[in-house]
């Protein structure tokens, strides 16, 4: 996992959604652990759009499940 990447996804879960900092680890389920919903994920894919430049199509960000899923989309554009 990019750790770069990593921080940018957690600075944007704490910052965004004010989520308490040590609860955003790598396997934490945005669901269930980080209480993201769907309207969520559409905040965080534009929020990381506006960060990275690149577009996440919002397939791909179908599967995601945990923040390490989040960084491994961003790692495979």
């Amino acid at each position: 996992m990019c750790e770069a990447k990593y921080e940018m996804v957690r600075g944007v879960l704490v910052e965004e959604f004010e989520l308490d900092p040590e609860k955003v680890r790598p396997d934490a389920h945005l669901i269930d652990d980080l209480g993201i919903d769907s309207i969520d994920a559409v905040d965080l894919l534009v929020r990381l759009k506006e960060l990275t430049g690149k577009h996440v199509p919002p397939d791909r960000f179908r599967s995601v499940r945990s923040v390490a899923d989040v960084v491994a989309v961003l790692d495979t554009l």
